[in-house]
């Protein structure tokens, strides 16, 4: 982390990291490619489902990347059992908080699907998928904050065993339980449940055996107030940049809904193919993010600066490639799931238009880690808000009123172009700090060097 050669250290800790979101991606466009032999409805059905699961999720991440930071410092300052504790507490509160969300979400199941944005027609199928995702969702959040742990030590390539590990059973399980099984919906939700249920397994497996820096146990379970603040200054900020991510995406099914199930399943579709090209890129923000902790951490905090301008530079390289291949090959895409000619016209423009602006996106989440990674609390906020509070929802909504269903699918993209000035600006006072404090370690190691010699 300290002394490691930047160039072969971030692919090597951001690759698996990189797997781990495309296969979070691949789980959802697997239950999506299968469901939509369905029909649209069913089609729209998991779309509106992301937006249920991924608050569930957010609430995990605000567990599991608040830990993941406050861990990476703690090993930095050579505090391995206070790292151990934090991450046993952290994960046992986090999957029983979700166990209590999950239980209220299924109790008021049919207004949250209308919330959601389900029609009429498309609620039933909603309401049936999301019985069984509810049921699974403490170890959604088990699998998310075992995974952020072991991001946070650096041990990203058992992550990734993990996590594709799941994604590969829910790929065989979902045709068995969706057709053979003839379950339908249900199917896809089982499906997805137990590849979790497995994926939590084999993440916990290592830290129960003595293969990482940390351990996992309930003897460890030491609930402090630092962590709790810990949780709360890194980890709000990041539970709030995805549920009002969450919150831009249920408005704009509802808005969709407006003009149909095909609309609806159109957008669901286009955004899961965004998301699979986006993650791609995004996970090198991911594996920056333990780097800078560590670094910071350390007080090396020009390698804090080297490690973030690499990363900028290698994530907007092949966001602007991946961009443009999926704007070319768009069309191609989308009818994997739909050969309605309707849902893809709908799906191209939204997806040519986010692809255009791929490199701003990828760069504001980068420079997100950035603030995340050094326990910027405030500024990972601003950062977390700027895209969905301040750009994304009154873009829709102001764009949708103006021109419609257009208007719509190319609200994204122009968010995308918001929030990175906002991230600009943000970014060169961080840059600035940085360096100033790397000139008063100079200046302080100067002094301590003269005062050894006298």
């Amino acid at each position: 982390m300290l002394e490691g050669n930047l160039l072969k250290l971030i692919p090597t800790i951001a690759l698996p990291q990189v797997v781990i979101m495309l296969i979070d991606s691949l789980y959802n466009m697997a239950d999506t490619y299968f469901v939509s032999r369905l029909g649209a409805a069913a089609t729209a059905a998991v779309g509106i489902n992301d937006s249920t699961m991924n608050l569930i999720r957010a609430l995990a991440m605000a567990f599991g990347v608040g830990a993941a930071s406050y861990i990476s410092r703690l090993l930095g300052a050579g505090k391995d059992r206070e790292a151990s504790q934090a991450a046993s507490t952290n994960m046992f509160i986090a999957m029983g908080v979700i166990g209590v969300v999950a239980t209220l979400s299924y109790i008021f199941l049919s207004p949250l699907m209308t919330f959601m944005g389900a029609t009429e027609t498309v609620k039933p199928h909603s309401m049936e998928y999301a019985r069984w995702t509810l049921l699974f969702a403490p170890f959604t959040a088990g699998t998310v904050c075992l995974s952020q742990t072991l991001r946070g030590e650096g041990s990203t390539h058992l992550s990734m065993i993990g996590s594709v590990s799941g994604c590969v059973i829910n790929v065989f399980l979902d045709p068995l339980f969706i057709y053979t099984m003839n379950l339908g919906v249900a199917g896809a939700a089982i499906a997805t449940g137990i590849s979790k249920v497995i994926s939590f397994s084999i993440l916990l497996f290592p830290f129960v055996t003595g293969k990482t820096v940390l351990t996992i146990s309930p003897r460890l379970f030491t609930p402090k107030k630092e962590l709790f603040l810990e949780l709360a200054r890194m980890g709000i900020p990041v539970g709030m940049r995805t549920s009002l991510m969450t919150i831009g995406m249920i408005i704009i099914n509802n808005m969709a809904a407006g003009f149909g199930d095909i609309a609806l399943a159109a957008v669901a579709v286009a955004n899961k193919c965004m998301r699979l090209v986006g993650s791609a890129v995004m996970g090198f923000g991911q594996g920056f993010q333990p780097i800078a902790g560590y670094c910071w951490g350390a007080k090396r905090y020009d390698r804090v600066k080297k490690a973030f301008l690499f990363t900028s530079g290698l994530g907007l390289g092949i966001s602007t490639v991946l961009g443009a291949i999926l704007a070319i090959f768009a069309r191609q895409a989308i009818m994997i799931f739909s050969k309605d000619t309707a849902m893809i016209d709908v799906g191209l423009i939204l997806i040519r238009s986010q692809s255009f602006v791929l490199p701003l996106h990828v760069w504001a989440m980068i420079s997100t880690g950035l603030f995340q990674g050094t326990g910027k609390a405030v500024r990972a906020a601003i950062m977390g808000m700027s895209r969905q509070l301040i750009a994304l929802i009154p873009c829709v909504v102001i764009m949708s009123k103006l021109f419609g269903i257009q208007g719509l699918v190319r609200a994204q993209a122009a968010a995308d172009v918001v929030s990175c000035s906002i991230a600009i600006v943000m970014v060169s006072s961080m840059i600035m700090e940085l360096n100033r404090l790397q000139r008063g370690g100079a200046e302080t190691e100067k002094v301590q060097t003269r005062m050894v010699k006298t």
